[in-house]
């Protein structure tokens, strides 16, 4: 994929207007306050993966309405009252396996490694009843109506991980990291606007970030199942971007005020460039950016940690 999008000196000063619903602040407000009326309930099981530098738990804790929300939780074993990276996941992925998230801990962190609802292995059933998981369709679940749409779910169940964080024993309260790719990068930034919990945010090549732009330059899949369901119910378009207002990454960016550090792939036609900038030059908080020239979706991949380490070791001192 050659570079498609625009410029990176364009990319730069690209900051398209907001157009975000009058009652934004006062949805997620509703949403939130409901999901905190539930108890936490959370339940912390050892957990034996055969890595003896580290402690690892299953997590069960209650999110969108109380329903039950799957996590691991993986901590240094010789580190006290340490700092805790929230990290959440790319689309039809879920938490995987513990080895797979020793980064963090090797670093003297503890992770919590929250599952996404519907989507895995199915530990986090989407709504009660409903255990196969997807790996494809959940951005156009519910999206007519924000009220049912499948991220309005799965956002307060990001937020509720976040709480959850600042109770666990050992974890600073203070110094809570919000973390992820594509997906989870778009989960990152939401949370980032929605909890003042938040200290840091690495937000990596986000996705569910300036929708109709998105389906406008990009035929790319997850984007292209709003493409497609446009396609379908060309009477409904004004409908679906109504609703993708509420869940829109810009929106979520202009009200984040946690340092954080971007990234973007020029070459990325999963979630394009200019997606990317326009979240990020709307980013109300201190923020910086790393800029993978001739790499697509993957961004920065292995190179991309490097990078983070010594700004989180830097914003947590």
């Amino acid at each position: 994929m050659a570079l498609f999008d625009l410029p990176l000196d364009r990319l730069r000063e690209y900051r398209p207007a907001l157009a975000e619903p009058a009652d934004f602040d006062a949805f997620w407000q509703r949403t939130l306050t409901a999901a905190r009326q539930h108890d936490l309930a959370a339940e912390l099981t050892p957990y034996d993966a055969l890595l003896p530098g580290v402690r690892v738990s299953d997590v069960r804790f209650s999110g969108y309405d109380g329903q039950r929300v799957a996590a691991w939780l993986i901590e240094p074993a010789a580190v006290q009252r340490r700092a805790c990276v929230v990290q959440f996941i790319g689309y039809g992925g879920g938490r995987g396996r513990p080895h797979e998230w020793l980064l963090w801990p090797a670093a003297g962190y503890a992770v919590l490694v929250v599952d996404s609802r519907g989507q895995g292995d199915g530990d986090t059933p989407d709504l009660p009843g409903d255990s196969t998981p997807h790996h494809s369709g959940l951005l156009t679940r519910g999206v007519l109506d924000p009220e049912q749409y499948y991220y309005r779910r799965l956002f307060t169940d990001a937020v509720r991980a976040v709480d959850l964080a600042a109770t666990l024993p050992g974890v600073d309260p203070d110094r809570i990291v919000v973390a992820g790719a594509s997906q989870g990068g778009g989960i990152a930034q939401a949370v980032a606007g929605l909890h003042d919990r938040v200290r840091a945010a690495l937000i990596d090549v986000p996705f569910l970030t300036h929708f109709r732009h998105a389906t406008e330059i990009t035929d790319s899949y997850p984007y292209h199942e709003l493409s497609v369901f446009c396609a379908t119910n060309r009477d409904r378009t004004d409908q679906v971007f109504d609703t993708l207002g509420y869940f829109d990454g810009v929106h979520f960016a202009a009200r984040a005020t946690a340092p954080a550090l971007y990234s973007v792939g020029l070459m990325d036609d999963v979630c394009p460039p200019s997606t990317v900038y326009a979240a990020f030059n709307h980013y109300a908080g201190p923020k910086q950016i790393g800029v993978w020239p001739y790499n697509r979706h993957e961004g920065g991949g292995s190179y991309q940690a490097p990078v983070q380490l010594p700004w989180l070791r830097d914003r947590l001192a």
